[in-house]
């Protein structure tokens, strides 16, 4: 499995220094904005599987901040994402085990908003033809080429907003719900 070093440098690098976050004052009841409505079973599943991580101190072993809080190029944000190296460098896809966890930072507390699936193309093309991009749970990843504003290598990605509505859509990029503020 060949995976560009550079990419993976910058995010052994953010992970190593971010600052502990044992003094935001997180409150889980801060979550309420989530869809009242049905959910799709993709969002329920990542929902129920995301639950026992809404407050930023259970995120689990493995995820780590990095990049800071990432805001959108015209109009809102996505958040600080929690992202599992384990998980971003292999080439499976499971809708419980997101590679990023994304939260907002707001008023002295962090919440939930979000994940992120992502697979390097040169991981994913390993097992897949050009031409096969990623899908999980009926829905396209999105490639991302290189050079890119996070310093990745080429991947593809998909967000998916489960515990805060997006007006655009529950897997659009930039959510105009989610700020990088309270940073």
């Amino acid at each position: 499995m060949i995976i560009a070093r550079s990419g993976l440098s910058v995010l052994a690098l953010a992970l190593t220094s971010v600052s502990s976050l044992a003094s935001l004052d997180v409150d889980a009841a801060q979550h309420a904005g989530h869809a009242a409505a049905s959910p799709s079973a993709f969002v329920e599943t990542v929902r129920q599987s995301t639950e026992p991580f809404r407050n930023v101190r259970d995120v689990p072993p493995g995820y780590g901040p990095v990049l800071g809080c990432v805001s959108g190029p015209e109009q809102g944000a996505m958040g600080v994402h929690f992202v599992n190296p384990t998980l971003l460098v292999d080439d499976v896809l499971d809708a419980t085990k997101p590679e990023a966890l994304i939260y907002e930072f707001k008023d002295g507390a962090a919440r939930l908003v979000g994940v992120e699936f992502i697979v390097f193309a040169s991981v994913w093309h390993v097992n897949h033809a050009p031409n096969d991009p990623p899908v999980l749970e009926g829905q396209l990843l999105q490639f991302v080429d290189s050079p890119n504003r996070f310093g990745l290598p080429a991947h593809y990605e998909l967000h998916v907003w489960a515990w805060q509505d997006n007006p655009n859509g529950v897997f659009v990029d930039w959510n105009p719900r989610v700020s990088c503020e309270g940073q």
